[in-house]
């Protein structure tokens, strides 16, 4: 999990949104209460917003330079996987300014 200290450089800003009583929340829900503190304390510049809606779909949107968002909708994923995406996440920020 090396990428996880690099995350602010190729992305300006996490958001994860869920339901706060929602089945299909819940991996999202246990993965911001596991994870939230390593990667705040390996970026404690980066903006890590967790965002509870009722009846939401849980999702996960990386903001990059210049405004460029991706959402990857987290419903039915395992904690492990959101960890994968949020990483395919990182890594499209870090491709997107080597071009």
């Amino acid at each position: 999990m090396a990428w996880r200290g690099t995350l602010s450089r190729s992305v300006k800003e996490i958001r994860v949104l869920f339901c706060q009583s929602s089945p299909a929340s819940a991996a999202a829900r246990e993965f911001v209460k596991k994870n939230y503190g390593d990667i705040k304390s390996r970026n404690p510049s980066l903006p890590f917003l967790v965002r509870e809606c009722s009846g939401v779909q849980p999702q996960l949107w990386a903001r990059y330079e210049m405004g460029v968002e991706r959402c990857v909708n987290l419903d039915g994923l395992t904690e492990a996987q959101i960890d994968k995406k949020l990483e395919e996440l990182a890594k499209a920020g870090e491709s997107a300014k080597a071009k």
